[in-house]
């Protein structure tokens, strides 16, 4: 699939694929401040492909190697930004990957397209404003930054947007496709909390706790993770 990806602003999307021979399609998407070379998203993807599995790692535009500006990144346009990658693969089915809040981009995208047959959250964000209010609360929009990053200021585009969102709970109940959520007992950025309040009205999902993990399942928690989600994988796409 070495094609250009542009989203519907005209900005080019950066992606790497690791080719694993399959029918279908995994994608992976990061969380806010991340791109698509996180290591874990790498050591992620590249499991996926040992084990058969063709798999795509993608920038959301304003972030990595993709075009467009950091302060327009928000979770409604990366919803738009993944519909621009599902637009060029073709009838591939796909089973999206989203870590934070590319969790909360991957529940809806998925409640809307059936393009997406399966979903997998890692550590996803649910509750959208309580997170921006919890994390950025004490910054000025426009001009302070996220978490003290020169390269990543906040801008008012993603509190309101944060804001106006509010929460993807109700969401859960109407993602049709088998869903599996993974969820670190550690995670300070994404409480576990978020994870148990949506999976309590889907009715297709499921939630694995792994203890001692944080946010971005460094260290000894990436092997653990992997080894939940890449057999669910597997299993779920018959690779």
């Amino acid at each position: 699939m070495f094609v250009e990806v542009r989203n519907v602003q005209g900005e080019r999307i950066d992606y790497t694929l690791h080719e694993g021979g399959s029918a279908g399609l995994v994608i992976l998407g990061h969380g806010v401040t991340g791109n698509k070379d996180r290591p874990f998203l790498v050591t992620l993807a590249e499991a996926l492909a040992a084990a058969g599995i063709t798999t795509l790692r993608l920038s959301f535009s304003g972030n990595g190697g993709s075009e467009g500006r950091f302060q327009d990144s928000t979770i409604s346009k990366e919803v738009t930004d993944l519909g621009s990658v599902l637009d060029v693969i073709g009838q591939r089915p796909v089973c999206f990957i989203g870590h934070s809040m590319g969790g909360a981009v991957g529940v809806l995208r998925a409640t809307t397209d059936s393009r997406i047959r399966w979903l997998v959250s890692l550590a996803g964000m649910v509750h959208t404003k309580a997170f921006a209010e919890r994390e950025f609360g004490e910054q000025s929009p426009d001009t302070g930054l996220m978490w003290e990053e020169e390269s990543c200021p906040l801008s008012s585009t993603y509190m309101n947007d944060m804001a106006a969102i509010g929460s993807v709970v109700e969401k859960g109940a109407d993602v049709a496709v088998p869903w599996l959520l993974v969820h670190g007992t550690e995670d300070d950025v994404v409480p576990l909390q978020d994870s148990r309040d949506i999976v309590a009205s889907a009715p297709h999902a499921s939630l694995l706790e792994l203890p001692g993990a944080g946010h971005v399942f460094s260290d000894t928690a990436t092997m653990p993770m992997i080894d939940s989600v890449v057999p669910w994988v597997r299993d779920q796409m018959g690779a």
